[in-house]
């Protein structure tokens, strides 16, 4: 009878201890086979999803019991969600019911319209470029500017952080907040004594990123120069500002290595060969060094600067029209030199 019952007693262990094993392996056991990103846009439904997770998964049928036991079939946020090797049922159920997406990096760099850099931007989001600026056109006009473009000064060249489902509200509530973090009291108390206005800062701003190369070593320099240029009433004559002119005309699809004699009439607003002053806005997104540069150039009396052939990245820099004269023929040799048309 002992025996027996000993017998039994270790038959329910093991039906235990099988079942358990089952549960748990089911739950919490290994299922993700290799790391990878699964996309669930808004409005899709669950046999979508199960189709974005299966080339991740080893077992598909005990996700969806488990998905199905939590209500995930009903219930859940979409979101770009890390699927990590090794990960359970439970942990990507419980993932995606909470919403606890990954971020995704964006890259900021000196784009020089809105609708460019939208264009890249959006292939991390959830949106078309298409509905993504016209968002922000939308944004724009309710600030009172005329499209997108306007909203330029409010970016800033750096990395950025945000999930996939980012709308544009959300993603231009992040650059307007850093945007006015930026201006504290100091920089207002600066851009009041610099006599410019916020607009003008900017234009110069993208050209000092642009004739510097984004290197921080010149920028101040470059600053007082185009700032010695403009008080004196001269002609800015920046290249970058031809090239802008000849890219916002062919919608970016030029590529302008050199800048000749034929380019510098090109008819635009922003072409500093053709019209006097600072640009109407900037030729480019610019990084926060150049707008401090611009608000603290240094002082000098410097008005002609020009590429260092022998230091590349860098300029020469001469308040002389005879010495600015021999650095342009070095160059214009070096340029040659190199067959760079």
């Amino acid at each position: 009878m002992k025996k027996a019952i000993l017998i039994i007693v270790l038959l329910i262990l093991a039906a235990a201890g099988f079942f358990g094993l089952k549960f748990y392996s089911k739950y919490y056991g290994n299922n993700v086979s290799k790391d990878g990103y699964v996309l669930i846009p808004h409005g899709a439904k669950f046999n979508q999803i199960l189709d974005s997770i299966a080339p991740y998964i080893d077992n598909k049928e005990s996700f969806v019991e488990v998905a199905k036991d939590k209500n995930m079939d009903e219930y859940f946020k979409p979101g770009r969600y890390h699927f990590a090797k090794g990960a359970s049922n439970t942990s990507l159920v419980n993932m995606i019911k909470a919403g606890n997406q990954s971020e995704n990096s964006f890259r900021i760099g000196d784009f020089g319209d809105i609708y460019q850099m939208v264009g890249k931007v959006s292939k991390k989001t959830e949106l078309d470029s298409l509905k993504f600026v016209n968002d922000l056109d939308k944004i724009a006009t309710e600030k009172g500017y005329k499209n997108a473009e306007d909203l330029k000064k409010y970016f800033f060249i750096d990395t950025y952080n945000f999930f996939w489902t980012v709308t544009p509200k959300e993603f231009f509530k992040k650059f307007e907040d850093q945007y006015n973090e930026f201006w504290t009291s100091e920089r207002k108390a600066k851009e009041q004594q610099s006599g410019l206005t916020r607009d003008q800062i900017y234009a110069l701003a993208s050209i000092v990123y642009k004739e510097s190369g984004g290197k921080p070593d010149e920028m101040k320099t470059i600053a007082g120069l185009y700032l010695n240029r403009y008080n004196k009433g001269m002609k800015l004559q920046s290249d970058p500002t031809v090239i802008y002119a000849i890219n916002k005309q062919t919608n970016f699809k030029e590529s302008i290595k050199r800048v000749f004699y034929k380019h510098l009439s090109t008819p635009s607003p922003y072409n500093t060969y053709a019209n006097k002053g600072i640009p109407p806005g900037p030729i480019c997104v610019v990084d926060k060094n150049s707008v401090d540069a611009v608000l603290s150039p240094e002082k000098h009396d410097y008005i002609f600067m020009c590429a260092d052939p022998e230091r590349f990245g860098f300029h020469k820099f001469t308040a002389s029209a005879e010495q600015h004269v021999i650095n342009a023929k070095a160059y214009q040799n070096w340029l040659n030199s190199k067959n760079i048309k």
